[in-house]
């Protein structure tokens, strides 16, 4: 249900003169006001949103489990799968921090080389790398190390599939500037 469109009108003005108050030298007229224009469409994603987030204050604990699980478990692997994961670790550690800035920044400010970039990053390294530690059985997986596997999986998974939506959002928008602008 709709409010009447004077009580829609009235409260705009209410915000835009005193949330908003400009000075009369830098007032502009309603219609070209940035922050109220009723044309543009908000393209974040919030589920992508939320699960950055959320990622973004999981992932320290992620990190701070995955080192005390290795260094508990060193002694134990052979060589070549130390040399494997501790390579994996530093490449996580570093491909997730890009990752999330490009997600952030990607999803809220509606850049789509950004979010394009967070998306190809997940699906293409991480969603790997993740999976060859939570499913090989040869790198003795200890009960920790699973659970924290299994949550930034879920993590990964859901980013993947909300990254592709917002994406897809993003695109459209872009096709149907381009069209309109051709037209």
């Amino acid at each position: 249900m709709d409010l009447p469109l004077t009580i829609t009108r009235r409260s705009e003005e209410f915000l835009r003169n005193v949330l908003f108050a400009r000075t009369q030298a830098g007032a502009s007229s309603n219609d070209q006001d940035p922050v109220f224009s009723r044309d543009k469409r908000v393209l974040s994603n919030l589920q992508l949103q939320m699960s950055l987030y959320f990622n973004m204050w999981f992932f320290p604990l992620w990190w701070i489990s995955e080192t005390v699980m290795l260094h508990l478990k060193y002694h134990a692997i052979g060589d070549h799968y130390k040399f494997v994961l501790v390579t994996i670790l530093c490449l996580m550690t570093l491909i997730e921090a890009i990752r999330l800035y490009l997600g952030y920044t990607g999803n809220l400010q509606e850049k789509l080389p950004e979010l394009a970039g967070f998306w190809l990053l997940t699906i293409l390294l991480q969603f790997p790398l993740i999976l060859f530690q939570l499913l090989n059985e040869a790198i003795l997986i200890l009960p920790l190390e699973r659970s924290v596997h299994i949550i930034f999986t879920t993590f990964i998974l859901t980013q993947v599939f909300f990254g592709f939506a917002a994406l897809r959002d993003i695109v459209r928008q872009r096709e149907q500037f381009v069209l309109q602008k051709f037209d």
